[in-house]
């Protein structure tokens, strides 16, 4: 297995920590995340990512949403998308309606200047999932979703797509190919090794540009930092 680079982001996820103390340990962990992600893409500048976990309840949505909080506070011009069509929770974090989303532009019903909101903190965006769509995957595997990606990279200097598990649904792995790179979230004393690298080598398997894992939940006690592992 190729070697990532994982990153530990502490031990209790707070709503939107990175904004509302940005100073707090674990706001200065993502900002350390996002630090680690701008070396690890040196060469190969990543314009669009996507956000995903093994499993559920393993924090991924939320450390979603405080990366995307920090690249717009470092200046970036983000556009957060809400790419789970079965279990939305941005339109909850952003206390948006979700009466329109991605499920709409994807339908040909809107597009994203008619879509996108004004999040409160500046430099970023958000577009929710809209109406809970009954097929999700064809959605996203559709020449529409490939359209909006594009036009999404053409007007900001970030778009970010939290997803569902990657071994819940195929979802992840069918948007991997049209991004620049993949986040996988894992949770300490939760997520199981087994299912970690089962995630790892699903994503590999469509030869998606993993950039790295986040781990998530780790005891206060224990040292932050991030390392490389491989076979």
């Amino acid at each position: 297995m190729a070697r990532k680079k994982q990153f530990n982001v502490g031990s209790k996820m707070r709503h939107l920590i990175a904004n509302t103390n940005p100073r707090s340990p674990i706001a200065e962990q993502y900002r350390t995340v996002r630090t680690n992600l701008q070396f690890a893409s040196v060469d190969n500048e990543v314009s669009s990512m996507l956000i995903t976990s093994a499993g559920p309840a393993e924090g991924k949505s939320m450390t979603t949403a405080n990366l995307a909080v920090v690249y717009a506070q470092q200046g970036k011009k983000v556009l957060l998308v809400d790419a789970d069509l079965r279990k939305p929770t941005m339109h909850y974090t952003f206390r948006l309606d979700n009466l329109r989303g991605l499920s709409n532009i994807l339908i040909g019903e809107t597009n994203i200047e008619d879509t996108v909101e004004k999040s409160d903190i500046q430099n970023l965006d958000v577009i929710s999932c809209g109406p809970i769509p009954p097929n999700p995957s064809e959605l996203l595997g559709s020449r529409r979703m490939q359209a909006f990606v594009e036009s999404a990279k053409q007007q900001y200097d970030l778009v970010i797509f939290d997803m569902p598990p990657v071994l819940a649904v195929a979802d992840a792995k069918i948007l991997s190919n049209h991004v620049d790179g993949v986040l996988l979230v894992v949770r300490s004393k939760k997520t199981e090794n087994e299912a970690a690298k089962e995630a790892l080598e699903s994503l590999e398997s469509v030869h998606a540009n993993v950039l790295g894992v986040v781990l998530n939940g780790r005891d206060k006690k224990e040292v932050n930092y991030y390392y490389y592992y491989g076979n």
